[in-house]
């Protein structure tokens, strides 16, 4: 197993590569988030272990950019921040797992196996239909060359439809993503913000990405 290990912990990132080299894996370290990406591009690696809190790019960053890259090896971080934001921000920046210090080497080594065995299929953190992209670790969104300015709740219907492209969403599906749990009101409103939404994202450029599936809910459609 090839595996790179990035973190500005050198004792730590020293201790995890003899355990690694131990069970036979091949390891190489960096200890700052620039070195990790120039060795992340450079070599195929079947798992790379990356801190969060570094000098240069930050762990965040580094992810984001392996994928904007096309860099789909399996990324586990690690981090000693233990906040659901932090874990949700290293997911949509495209990382793969997510292990809060201290752990257990047993833990991290059973992970590391587990992302290897699933292997690297593409999964690109930006969202792409046709022109229009989506970046949920920027939170940005793009029509061609223009940005585009959109509420969380308009941001947030417009990720589901992406991440479901040419497929159906329910207004049930969408208020269970976008709307807290606890709101009670009709799931219309839900209309409300796709209109919203297509007067930002199609209207403007003459496009129909966003469509209505008559008594399914609506889907974003490439070739519109």
């Amino acid at each position: 197993m090839r595996i790179l290990v990035v973190d500005d912990d050198v004792n730590g990132a020293e201790t995890l590569r003899r355990m690694l080299v131990a069970q036979g894996g091949v390891v190489q370290v960096a200890h700052d988030g620039d070195a990790g990406f120039e060795l992340a591009v450079s070599e195929p690696w079947d798992a790379i272990v990356l801190d969060i809190m570094m000098p240069g790019r930050n762990g965040y960053e580094v992810v984001r950019d392996l994928r904007r890259s096309e860099v789909w090896a399996p990324v586990l971080m690690l981090t000693a921040k233990d906040g659901d934001y932090d874990q949700i921000d290293a997911f949509d920046f495209g990382a793969d797992d997510y292990l809060i210090k201290p752990f257990s080497f047993d833990v991290l080594s059973a992970r590391l196996r587990a992302l290897v065995r699933r292997g690297a299929p593409a999964r690109p953190a930006t969202l792409v239909c046709d022109d229009l992209t989506l970046d949920p670790g920027a939170r940005t969104a793009r029509r061609g060359d223009t940005e585009l300015s959109l509420t969380p709740r308009e941001f947030g219907i417009l990720e589901m439809l992406l991440r479901h492209v040419d497929q159906a969403v329910s207004k049930a599906e969408i208020m269970r993503s976008v709307w807290d749990v606890n709101y009670e009101g009709d799931e219309n409103v839900v209309e409300v913000y796709v209109s919203y939404l297509r007067r930002k994202v199609d209207t403007p450029f003459g496009r129909n990405t966003i469509q209505t599936v008559r008594g399914a809910g609506y889907r974003a459609t490439s070739g519109s």
